[in-house]
């Protein structure tokens, strides 16, 4: 079997159980562009060792193109259209832990601001307010870029100020509410596209009538962040990038949520459903973003914390017994102090009535 052939099936596999298989498809047809449409058999090592080693790869990128190919060879292992499969020996990748960059609400306002400026090149496809509107959405929602750009304008409900968001994973479903300040937003920027005659079925829209991509909305974003002077200062590989909105609207909303005393153990599992999150996990490692002076309460109100009884803390358990050592050796020692005074008592005693038969006998 070729590898285009083997490419086309393993993707159609992937893609009839519910996957959409669209970066890992890419991945794979950039291999099939680099040794080209030979027999499975023939792809040696060393092909798969420069695919792997492209210029500017980052060790995560490395990581997963890695276990992609190892995914895809041991397919056509079991299915003996292949031998070995020709993968070479991972290397050890160290990475840092991934750390979001939350804006600050400054911030915030401050990219909103500088939309109306960054648009002004040629080479800009989208307009100041559809830019601005898309900002707004996200960090209003918390939705990811791709479900932005995906948005209908079927999908907004504005009496009822639901909005339908479609994941492209699985192809899950789920319907949010919104606040009046955001249906506003974006019920100004519907009749402003009405006003432009717009008849694309996306809700946002670029320039030229169509719907935005992933790759221009980043883009421009890369440039707004830029004019707008917001920079990372840490150690950090990355600079602030639009997805981190995404974490930003979760860090804020806990924070609010903690200011006015709201239960944590209520609140985590609605906002897991709102994000579109699967589990507590993903939301919980939010906790550890918020502010500094919420940590006291975080700690007692995370929902993976259980009840911590006093005989469970080892540091606890040991200063009890040092006191407990501490006050059974004073109680020694008070012991002894009272047998050597009564000890001299009764010698003291003894003495004087020796004495007071010899002065009878005299």
């Amino acid at each position: 079997m070729n590898f285009i052939e083997a490419l086309g099936t393993y993707i159609d596999r992937k893609r009839s159980e519910g996957l959409s298989y669209g970066w890992s498809a890419w991945y794979l047809v950039a291999l099939g562009k680099q040794v080209g449409d030979v027999p499975l058999q023939c792809i040696t090592v060393h092909e798969v060792m420069e695919f792997l080693n492209t210029p500017k790869t980052s060790a995560g990128t490395w990581d997963a193109k890695y276990r992609l190919l190892r995914r895809f060879f041991d397919y056509w292992l079991a299915r003996s259209e292949i031998s070995a499969p020709p993968m070479p020996v991972k290397k050890i990748i160290k990475q840092k832990p991934f750390s979001p960059y939350i804006y600050t609400q400054s911030e915030i306002r401050a990219l909103l601001k500088t939309t109306r400026g960054c648009q002004k090149a040629a080479r800009c496809c989208i307009d100041p307010i559809t830019l601005r509107t898309v900002l707004i959405f996200i960090y209003g929602t918390g939705a990811l870029i791709g479900e932005a750009v995906r948005l209908l304008g079927e999908d907004i409900d504005f009496k009822k100020g639901v909005i339908t968001i479609r994941h492209d994973r699985f192809n899950r479903v789920r319907a949010i509410p919104i606040g009046p300040h955001l249906k506003t937003v974006l019920g100004k920027y519907s009749a402003s596209k009405r006003r432009r005659g717009a008849t694309n079925k996306h809700f946002f829209l670029n320039m030229r009538g169509e719907a935005l991509s992933i790759a221009t909305v980043e883009r421009s974003f890369k440039r707004l962040r830029r004019i707008a002077g917001i920079c990372r200062r840490d150690d950090a590989s990355y600079q602030p990038r639009i997805y981190d909105l995404r974490h930003t609207f979760a860090v804020h909303r806990i924070a609010a949520w903690m200011k006015h005393g709201a239960d944590l153990n209520r609140m985590l599992p609605a906002l897991s459903v709102y994000m579109g999150l699967v589990g507590l996990r993903t939301t919980e490692k939010y906790l550890s973003l918020t502010p500094e002076r919420f940590h006291a309460q975080l700690i007692k109100l995370s929902p993976q914390r259980g009840i911590k009884r006093w005989r469970d803390d080892p540091a606890l358990m040991k200063f009890l017994s040092q006191l407990s050592d501490d006050s059974g050796h004073n109680r020694s020692l008070n012991a002894g102090a009272s047998t050597a005074s009564d000890k001299d008592r009764l010698s003291g005693e003894t003495k004087r009535s020796k004495q007071r038969m010899r002065r009878k006998n005299v």
